[in-house]
């Protein structure tokens, strides 16, 4: 794993509602979906179970999946969900709306699903088009 590969970082003008809204619609018109959209306001979700944040506090974290894909792929290797869920964590930090997304390369995905390197070359695909949909939407 390698921090300057694995970790996305990308910046973007727009408020963090904006941003998740605006990447939610992308996620959906690429036949992904946000698979914990009532539960990605992390402000709300620490709040409803007794947390204590701020007002100010605005981290959300989208879980990004592909159902149709997922589907037959962890019905055929359970052990591949260690590399399925897929998060986009989306905050405001200095006045700008901060997007980190952590995705593994084809090889480093490769050394953990053994004897699987279509696997490793399908997700490697999809950490690519997540990272592209960042980008679009920032």
């Amino acid at each position: 794993m390698n921090r300057n590969e694995d970790l996305y970082c990308a910046e973007s003008e727009k408020s963090v509602a904006q941003f998740v809204a605006d990447f939610a619609a992308l996620v959906k018109k690429n036949d992904f979906v946000v698979n914990n959209s009532e539960t990605m306001d992390m402000k709300s979700t620490f709040r409803e179970h007794g947390g204590n944040v701020p007002d100010e506090f605005d981290l959300h974290m989208m879980q990004v999946c592909k159902p149709t894909k997922a589907d037959g792929s962890l019905t055929n290797n359970p052990e591949r969900a260690i590399f399925m869920p897929k998060f986009v964590m989306v905050f405001s930090k200095d006045g700008k709306t901060q997007i980190r997304y952590l995705s593994f390369q084809a090889s480093d995905i490769a050394a953990f699903v053994l004897d699987d390197p279509k696997f490793a070359e399908s997700v490697g695909q999809t950490f690519v088009k997540i990272r592209s949909m960042i980008d679009e939407a920032k």
